[in-house]
């Protein structure tokens, strides 16, 4: 058996939880490669909502084995308390999941200085002050801490005393002197947080890898998404990982060889939280329309979201950069009720046309949309789950989308629940 990725393909927020959920039960374990408790995952399964962070969509499925591979940040804080809520909710899973000994770890001082960065800055990315730049900051600085250094913690104080001493002085002189929490306060914090998860620690590429060789299927899930991307996102305009493909080698340990499908989440039309600009974005009376109509509030922060109508040019960069081979199309039935539908086929910048997402941030932030028309449905189609039955508007929409990206869309999201659930073939 291979393995195969979910990814979001615009800014977050796409529902790549719902997609990954539907999917979990054809596969034996599901491992998250990148990113923190910055990103929130929300499922509808049996009429409940469940909002994850950290741990896996398919932890909801029985036997399911859900992995936290090497390249997330993880808060152990936030992960305990995901913990207790799957706990409250009666879901086991004390045999199913893993945390790679190769992650690193969200201290309070990232969080602090996440939020000291961000109050301060002129010009504010958007962050959700959960300390992930720092932590990441903190690998390539190689001073960061790894899940391995707390099973080992004979020299954990000294390893937090080096990675602090310079963010004293950065408190100091350059956030108006404020306090940061002595090393060893921060050590006997965070062992103790570690002390119950430690059971759950394991060297995951082995894990993965053993896995794959006894013909075990290994879905990986990405967070966020490809427009947030470190290298390929609208940067400055973005998280502090590898949201594309690449990011599921790095992150998990499991080589090129081994991956075979990979299928990008988009919505029918885009979204954005926190800093950047979205071209595509609606007049503030239509946003608002869109936006509660979709539920478009964030599910780490409950910011409301910005919304545009479906960005072809983002789309199509996602396609490539992603070597993407399925489109999972979301929130389709949001347009249930319009009657004109526009999609974004070209940027104009500097008076020229073009279908490439600029380099510049410049460009980007200067780009205008051209938009094609589409006629809406303006019939109900939540919740249907054959393509046949889909009304012609909408399967026009849909084979744009395919035409236009290059990319087949093989699975789309009509309604909220797993159910609500169609594929194209």
């Amino acid at each position: 058996m291979s393995c195969d990725i979910v990814l979001g393909g615009q800014w977050g927020d796409e529902g790549k939880a719902k997609i990954i959920d539907f999917l979990s039960k054809d596969y034996d374990i599901i491992c998250r490669f990148q990113g923190g408790a910055n990103a929130g995952h929300t499922v509808v399964a049996g009429g409940k909502k469940f909002v994850f962070h950290l741990i896996p969509s398919g932890i909801l499925y029985p036997g399911k084995i859900c992995v936290l591979g090497n390249g997330l940040v993880i808060d152990l804080s936030s992960l305990t308390d995901e913990i207790k809520y799957l706990e409250s909710q009666n879901i086991s899973f004390s045999d199913r999941l893993k945390i790679s000994t190769l992650a690193h770890v969200v201290l309070p001082y990232h969080i602090l200085l996440d939020k000291a960065r961000e109050n301060k800055s002129s010009n504010k990315i958007g962050t959700t002050h959960r300390g992930i730049g720092p932590a990441y900051t903190d690998k390539f600085l190689r001073c960061g801490i790894r899940i391995a250094d707390l099973l080992n913690p004979d020299k954990l104080e000294e390893k937090i005393k080096e990675s602090i001493y310079e963010k004293k002085v950065l408190f100091q002189n350059a956030y108006s002197g404020q306090s940061i929490p002595e090393p060893s306060v921060v050590c006997e914090t965070i062992l103790k947080l570690f002390e119950p998860l430690k059971k759950y620690a394991i060297h995951t590429p082995y894990f993965l890898n053993t896995s794959i060789r006894q013909n075990k299927s290994v879905l990986m899930e990405g967070a966020q998404g490809a427009g947030l991307d470190i290298d390929f996102g609208s940067y400055p305009y973005v998280t502090s990982s590898n949201t594309t493909c690449g990011g599921a080698v790095t992150g998990s340990g499991v080589g090129l060889k081994n991956f075979s499908n990979i299928i990008g989440v988009f919505k029918a039309y885009i979204t954005r939280v926190g800093g950047g600009r979205l071209p595509t974005a609606l007049e503030e009376n239509n946003m608002k329309v869109l936006r509660e109509a979709g539920g478009e509030y964030g599910a780490t922060t409950g910011r409301p979201r910005n919304c545009g109508w479906f960005d072809g040019v983002q789309a199509k960069y996602a396609v490539i950069i992603n070597s993407l081979t399925q489109i999972a199309l979301t929130k389709i039935d949001i347009f249930d009720q319009y009657k004109k539908i526009y999609f974004c086929r070209a940027y104009k910048i500097k008076g020229k046309e073009t279908s490439e997402f600029p380099s510049s941030i410049e460009d980007f932030t200067n780009a205008d949309p051209v938009y094609m028309e589409f006629d809406g449905w303006e019939s109900p189609i939540a919740g249907i789950t054959d393509y046949k039955k889909l009304p012609d508007t909408a399967k026009k929409y849909l084979d744009f989308i395919q035409e236009y990206t290059g990319c087949p869309v093989g699975i789309v999201s009509t309604g909220p629940g797993r159910e609500d659930t169609l594929l194209c073939s």
